[in-house]
């Protein structure tokens, strides 16, 4: 956060020409992109904030808000390479820290635990998330408290996330648990799934419970072979034994 804001503008602008494949050249994003929009306004509120300029800040970020309709409060850090993709809806909060290289989707949310209950007692505190280095966070998810979401970790769509993600991990559902897709690179992947391949936790557990289930249905069978077993044997020894035995009164 230290870097000039010309500097932080100019990786917003590479930022979205390389992880967009719409966008054609860096005009057509300057002039035409809301989420650029908002993120170039943040820089401003932000440094302006910084400045103690805060009543300025809040009206030029309520001016952007109106314009992009995306929220930032202009105390919210953001570093560089920042990018919006379509972006209505978002919502950044007060205390958020957002590292290098994140993308972020429309209707995302990244705000506190019941900000409404006791609120004298959240002011001035951490209560909005902290997201890491080379972080993808799909449309509608909804991370709150001050949870950390781990370095090139990816967050799917409409996931709610209330515990923090490890580093290289991919996050899904509600409430958002992890899958088996492990990140070891800072590739990008849009909305944070690739090939549109879910390994799903819960179907994986039903399976699991189908198998299991069949399992103890074969040994129940096996178990109740062998008690039919038993008692056929001295039943038919107790049949030969009374045959046997009218065979010699008859005599």
């Amino acid at each position: 956060m230290s870097k000039n804001l010309l500097s932080l503008i100019h990786s917003d602008l590479k930022a979205a020409m390389k992880r967009d494949p719409a966008a054609r050249h860096y005009l057509e994003i300057f002039f035409t992109y809301s989420g650029f929009h908002a993120t170039l306004i943040h820089r401003i509120c932000n440094l302006l904030w910084r400045l103690k300029l805060k009543f300025i800040a809040r009206i030029l970020s309520s001016f952007s808000r109106i314009l992009t309709s995306i929220e930032i409060h202009p105390a919210a850090k953001i570093d560089e390479g920042f990018f919006i993709d379509h972006g209505a809806g978002l919502v950044i909060g007060e205390t958020t820290i957002i590292g290098k290289n994140v993308t972020i989707y429309q209707q995302t949310t990244l705000g506190g635990l019941s900000p409404s209950v006791d609120s004298d007692s959240q002011r001035n505190i951490k209560r909005h998330p902290t997201i890491r280095d080379n972080v993808i966070v799909g449309s509608g998810a909804q991370i709150l408290g001050p949870v950390v979401i781990g370095k090139n970790s990816r967050i799917g769509a409409n996931a709610v996330v209330l515990k923090d993600v490890p580093e290289n991990i991919t996050y899904v559902g509600v409430p958002a648990r992890k899958i088996e897709s492990s990140n070891l690179n800072e590739s990008f992947k849009a909305y944070g799934i690739s090939k549109g391949v879910i390994d799903d936790p819960n179907k994986k557990s039903i399976h699991a419970l189908f198998k299991e289930i069949h399992t103890l249905n074969q040994k129940v069978n096996d178990l109740k072979k062998q008690v039919d077993q038993r008692i056929k044997i001295p039943n038919e020894i107790q049949i030969n034994q009374e045959s046997k035995g009218k065979s010699e009164r008859q005599k």
